[in-house]
């Protein structure tokens, strides 16, 4: 592959470099605080129970980038898609492609296994990233509005009688 890129899927023995993925992008994200994973709860998730797989881009033998994902469910095309939850490439190895080549690969994995659809967020603040995801021909869903139910309050609607 281009510039020696190479991809793999995480494995069991990779959890700490998977949470260390997670807390890079969380700080460049200025969100750091926020992270509370561990990797305990990535190996059950991850592995575990099989709710997310992580996809790392390789240059030699280094891995250089990560994107985290799952399948969602499109009702109105009545298929799986994939959401892609994290994506990653170190800064020292911006601007090779990295991201645009993991991204493809994830469109690869969508059409290969029959899925209608790739899609992600991205924090409104984030231009760079933005203008890349235009790039490629994404679409932004502009009428539509990310809802969220965490934490005490997710406990206390799961409560409510």
């Amino acid at each position: 592959m281009k510039n020696g890129l190479a991809f793999r899927y995480a494995e069991r023995k990779d959890v700490s470099l998977i949470l260390w993925f997670i807390r890079a992008l969380a700080d460049y994200e200025k969100m750091l605080d926020e992270v509370v994973a561990t990797e305990e709860l990535l190996e059950e998730w991850i592995f575990d129970k099989q709710k997310a797989e992580v996809l790392f881009a390789m240059e030699g033998e280094k891995e250089v980038g990560f994107a985290l994902f799952f399948h969602n469910f499109s009702t109105f095309l009545g298929r799986a898609g994939i959401y892609l939850e994290d994506l990653f490439v170190l800064p020292e190895y911006r601007g090779k492609g990295y991201g645009k080549a993991l991204i493809r690969k994830l469109a690869q994995i969508a059409v290969e296994r029959g899925c209608g659809r790739l899609e992600w967020w991205c924090l409104d603040w984030n231009k760079p990233s933005i203008n890349f995801y235009l790039s490629l021909g994404a679409e932004p869903m502009n009428d539509w509005t990310v809802y969220r139910i965490a934490g005490d309050t997710l406990n206390k609607l799961a409560n409510m009688a």
